[in-house]
């Protein structure tokens, strides 16, 4: 069980929280941009790793100021364990494909939470470059979480449409 945090030290954790998930989330999204079995899916993920890396280094300035280095704690820990251990067996098969682009999509939703969290936060203390570094991260992560949201729910009907090796 993790310490319990306030002040300063929150905002530490939230950034160091967010900095962990955004770096799952680019090695993540590279994995799938290699492997995805579905081609539309590949070249979405593909185009958004360099996005993805973007955000990764402005989160990374952005936490400097507050010894925010990515730390993987509790929840991004378990999430980016998820994410390795799903895209290892994504090109299996594409069921397991299917549940390495949920893991995305779920870091991804993860990240809009942080985000948002953050810029309030921002807000709150007038940290002006934290707030608009927070606001296009959260903008990034919803305009994402619908793309990939919307790719994982073809990709689910070109799966759920092919017959099944045993109707033979």
């Amino acid at each position: 069980m993790s310490e319990a945090k306030q002040g300063r030290e929150f905002v530490t954790h939230e950034l160091d929280e967010a900095i962990a998930v955004q770096s799952a989330i680019v090695k993540t999204s590279r994995r799938l941009a290699e492997v995805h079995p579905d081609p539309a899916s590949r070249r979405l993920i593909k185009g958004m790793v360099g996005p993805y890396e973007q955000n990764l280094l402005e989160l990374e300035r952005l936490g400097k100021p507050y010894g925010a280095t990515g730390k993987e704690e509790e929840v991004a820990g378990a999430l980016a364990r998820l994410a390795r251990e799903t895209t290892k067996h994504a090109p299996e098969a594409e069921s397991e494909a299917y549940e390495a682009h949920a893991v995305l999509l779920s870091l991804v939703r993860k990240q809009q939470d942080s985000a948002a969290a953050v810029l309030k936060i921002a807000r709150s203390l007038k940290e002006t470059a934290l707030r608009e570094g927070a606001r296009q991260l959260l903008r990034d992560a919803k305009r994402a979480g619908q793309e990939l949201a919307d790719a994982l729910a073809t990709f689910a009907v070109t799966i759920a449409t092919k017959p099944s090796p045993s109707a033979s």
